[in-house]
């Protein structure tokens, strides 16, 4: 076929079109190569709403937002978990408790009941810290999301449709240099799976009933920011009620490069799979202290 008009990116553009237009959200393919060209397969990408974005404590609003409750987050699961490359992340469905239900989440700017959904992770590389979220001007070097659903919607496919449809915990994690073993019980765990699902689309099961909760460790879960954004890969839905925990995570030297040594679709290093900082514009952004803060301020 011939293109006597055409730029190389439209060829692309032309090519990729049929397939984006048979594969469900889900599966359709993107890069981190290219994350601006994203808007034309997916428009929600180039639209309002978009995460993630650049939070500083100097330029929100501290307002009394109510804490976040966590229903079940430290019940076990009634199953193992299934951890997976899927070319774009490390990732895991949650399962339901030995109660029957999901951990849920309400409260800070949730009006619903929101159930976990999903948790998977965005890094750098030995050159580029890989955190979404900047907080106070510092990206670091690794970020975790917790998806959330609100339960009046029954499919992902209807709460990426509306917006108040989900809610993602998100968590920073900064390297520390030190033999020290912090208490992060699940999040080792998860941690322990990376060395086994280094190829695309493999996957692993950790031989330990755990908990949501424990992948928090010890973090203050009363301090977060929160804002209204988006998903931070295609469809890029702005469905999402942002909460980022203000505190941040430590990770051992050792284990953080173990993210570097997976694999894409294609068997090239999955690296940097962050997507760049989209514009606040007139969005507002919220910060949740510990109440001792606020009285000594």
């Amino acid at each position: 076929m011939h293109f006597p008009a055409i730029g190389d990116f439209y060829k692309r553009l032309l090519f990729l079109l049929p397939f984006a237009t048979e594969m469900p959200p889900e599966d359709r393919r993107f890069s981190y190569e290219a994350p601006m060209q994203w808007q034309y397969l997916y428009p929600q990408c180039g639209g309002v709403d978009q995460s993630p974005v650049p939070l500083n404590a100097q330029k929100v609003i501290p307002i009394g937002l109510p804490p976040l409750h966590f229903g079940l987050y430290d019940e076990p699961f009634d199953e193992l978990l299934n951890v997976r490359n899927n070319g774009h992340t490390v990732e895991f469905s949650v399962p339901t408790t030995v109660y029957g239900e999901r951990p849920y989440i309400t409260g800070g700017l949730l009006e619903d009941f929101y159930e976990a959904m999903a948790v998977h992770f965005h890094w750098g590389s030995a050159q580029q810290k890989g955190s979404e979220h900047l907080l106070n001007g510092r990206r670091y070097d690794l970020e975790m999301h917790i998806v959330h659903r609100n339960t009046k919607y029954q499919s992902d496919e209807e709460a990426r449709n509306q917006t108040d449809g989900l809610a993602v915990l998100a968590v920073l994690f900064k390297v520390v240099r030190t033999n020290y073993i912090y208490y992060q019980p699940g999040f080792t765990e998860i941690l322990g799976s990376l060395l086994h699902v280094g190829e695309f689309n493999s996957s692993y099961t950790p031989a330990a009933f755990l908990t949501l909760g424990s992948l928090l460790g010890g973090l203050d879960r009363g301090n977060f920011y929160a804002y209204k954004g988006s998903l931070t890969t295609p469809p890029c839905s702005p469905a999402v009620l942002w909460h980022v925990f203000a505190e941040v995570l430590p990770i051992s030297h050792l284990e953080l490069p173990k993210f570097w040594q997976l694999r894409n679709r294609y068997g090239r290093p999955l690296l940097n799979n962050f997507r760049p900082l989209q514009s606040l514009e007139r969005r507002q952004v919220f910060l949740r202290r510990p109440l001792e803060e606020y009285l000594w301020s």
